[in-house]
């Protein structure tokens, strides 16, 4: 059998750990496990250590059981990084990446307290991250690739202004240009992130390569034609009006067709009007592009309907450069706006697939109406913070609010049998006042002072478990149940008043007692009988009648310890012959309790001798001193030892509580 399979007894498990139950004291226990730890033993073997020792010593098991849970934790995060190392490699594995979804995983695999700083998801963090990365990149790449593709088309425009000459100068150059953004359309479509992209960037891409194609084979047409009718004066002209012409003057033709009319000069505009409108253009573009760069979908599209409209009124008078600007601007909005949609719209779909899972959890697994409430209440705030960052969805946002309902249902329902169970507790309380009422009112007159003082006991227990009920009818009863407890306990309050005042009373003849100089027993006797009739009478708070004991029994007490001093002294002021006749008496006393006759003689005996070794002592100072010496040996002749009876019967008689 392995090591994890065996049960060791505790001289085993002593020799494996190195002495650690057989260990004189805790320090070195737990020196001895922490040195076995050292070793890196099984979890299996640990556990049954700990099993042995905690029941032992469990200061010395602190550092078993820290390892333990740190081994349960280790296993509980493995378990949590395998589930989300899962989701990332599905993530990844993807051919379409869902850009929200990656940057979700991250937020969610934190809060669920994944370790993203260990392998493998640390990895798996950095591949989603540089995917992502990947996609962006990609998109401003197609972004920018659309943009070159305009500039293109706009130089062919150009030159088709210009002279057929410098046209075909440039010819080769926008050949080249043409072949290169082509490749790199082609390079574009099939990187391998291309199918992460949004549907809408395929398009127009393909559209910008169409435009692009039909400008630039008409451009080469043409120029090929005009270069065909320089060299042939027979040859068709090109289609281009001012290679037409130019190629005509060449032949000595005249113009095709009189040159239009010069188009009237436009009216001079206020210098002051142009600035106040180009201002209100400016103040309005502003407001746009601080809003597209902090990235506020809502307010952005307010921003650029305000534009809009200041344009509209405006748009006659603002130069060619704050146009474009505006119009810039404009576009910059509108792809703000479609992402800000985009994104929405994916945590939307993620609430709806959480409020619609809400009762469609395993049975074991079912929220309760607490549980229910709390989550309803969250979701539905984060369903309003995502609808500040996005136009609203309204078919997102109806399954949303038909699963809140459904799930609300369980809601009702809890808060119903809490409002019936409120209700019966309520009835209960107020049931328990007149009980309470009625019982004083019956007992008004009852000398049990004991019993009384049960009873009210019992009620407060009652009303302490009485049930749950709001804080605003909580309010609303417990006036009520004070007035009633304080009528009830008037009479035992009275009583616990003027008891108190009597053992006030007592304790100032205790410490009377104590401090006389002869300490009457009989006295201290009485005095305890009278205290212990009053604590039977009238029950007092316990930690109030100890105090007043303690204060009754410590001037008795005291008075007793002076008394047992003062007999210690005596005993130690006697003679060594003194002692012995004290210690013959108490023999002779034991001996006649067991009525033994031998033991009787012996005893007797001894005590005769005793006393006779002390007249011999006594004799030679009995020769040179005077008649009170002879008193003291007379008192020792009788057989009388200097004992205190009455202290020691008061001893026992202060000692009793």
């Amino acid at each position: 059998m392995t090591q994890a399979t065996t049960k060791h007894d505790l001289p085993t498990l002593d020799q494996l750990t190195g002495g650690v139950f057989t260990a004189a004291t805790s320090g070195e226990r737990a020196q001895r496990v922490r040195d076995w730890l050292a070793g890196n033993p099984s979890a299996e073997l640990m556990q049954e250590v700990f099993k042995e020792l905690s029941g032992r010593d469990k200061g010395a098991a602190r550092a078993l059981r820290e390892r333990l849970d740190e081994i349960k934790r280790a296993k509980g995060q493995e378990v949590i990084a395998a589930e989300w190392a899962e989701k990332a490699r599905s993530l990844l594995d993807q051919p379409r990446l869902n850009i929200a979804d990656a940057m979700a995983w991250q937020r969610d695999a934190a809060k669920a307290g994944a370790p993203l700083s260990r392998e493998p998801l640390a990895g798996l963090k950095a591949n989603l991250a540089e995917r992502v990365k990947g996609v962006e990149d990609l998109q401003h790449r197609a972004q920018v690739h659309r943009e070159a593709a305009v500039l293109l088309a706009q130089r062919f425009e150009v030159l088709s202004t210009k002279g057929w000459q410098d046209a075909q100068a440039a010819e080769e150059g926008l050949r080249g240009d043409v072949a290169h953004w082509t490749t790199q359309a082609d390079e574009i479509v099939q990187d391998p992130n291309w199918g992460s992209l949004d549907a809408r960037f395929a398009p127009q891409l393909d559209a910008s390569r169409s435009q692009l194609q039909v400008v630039s084979e008409a451009f080469h047409s043409a120029l090929s034609q005009a270069v065909a009718a320089a060299a042939d004066a027979q040859a068709p002209l090109p289609p281009v009006p001012v290679w037409a012409d130019e190629l005509r003057a060449g032949r000595g033709l005249p113009p095709e067709s009189a040159p239009a009319p010069a188009a009237p000069p436009a009216p001079k505009v206020d210098p002051a009007q142009r600035a106040a409108a180009e201002a209100a253009v400016e103040a309005s573009l502003a407001k746009l592009e601080e809003a597209t760069a902090q990235g506020q979908g809502k307010s952005s599209q307010a921003a650029a309907n305000a534009l809009r409209a200041v344009l509209k009124e405006h748009g006659k008078l603002v130069g060619n450069a704050l146009e474009a600007r505006v119009h810039a601007a404009l576009v910059a909005a509108g792809e703000l706006e479609g992402w800000q949609r985009w994104g929405a719209d994916k945590v939307r779909e993620e609430l709806v697939a959480k409020a619609e899972g809400l009762l469609n959890r395993p049975e074991g697994q079912a929220l309760g109406g607490r549980k229910m409430q709390e989550q309803l209440r969250a979701l539905r705030e984060q369903w309003k913070q995502a609808d500040q960052g996005g136009v609203p969805n309204h078919g997102l946002w109806r399954r949303f609010d038909e699963a809140c309902n459904k799930a609300h249902k369980v809601v009702e329902a809890w808060l119903e049998k809490v409002r019936a169970e409120a209700a019966e507790h309520r009835a209960q309380r107020l049931a328990l006042v007149e009980e309470l009422r009625a019982w004083t009112a019956e007992h008004a007159g009852d000398a049990d002072l004991k019993a009384r003082n049960r009873a009210l006991h019992q009620f407060s227990d009652r009303w302490r478990d009485g049930g749950h009920v709001s804080e605003k009818v909580f309010a609303e009863l417990q006036p009520l149940w004070s007035a009633a407890m304080t009528e009830a306990r008037g009479p035992l309050e009275a009583s616990q008043k003027a008891s108190i005042e009597r053992r006030q009373q007592m304790i100032a003849e205790a410490t009377e007692l104590g401090a006389a100089p002869q300490l009457r027993i009989d006295a201290v006797k009485a005095l305890q009988q009278r205290w212990q009739a009053e604590a039977q009478a009238v029950p007092l708070e316990r930690r109030q009648e100890q105090k007043l004991w303690d204060a009754f029994r410590k001037p008795i007490d005291d008075a007793f310890q002076r008394k047992s001093a003062e007999r210690e002294r005596q005993a130690e002021a006697m003679g060594e012959h003194d002692r012995a006749v004290l210690e013959a008496s108490k023999a002779l006393e034991a001996a006649n309790a067991t009525g033994d006759a031998q033991k009787i003689r012996s005893a007797m005996t001894a005590l005769e001798d005793a006393l006779r070794g002390r007249r011999e002592a006594a004799a030679p100072a009995a020769a040179a001193a005077t008649g009170t010496d002879g008193a003291a040996a007379a008192s020792a002749e009788s057989g009388a030892a200097p004992t205190d009876a009455v202290s020691a019967d008061g001893e026992s008689a202060a000692d009793t509580p």
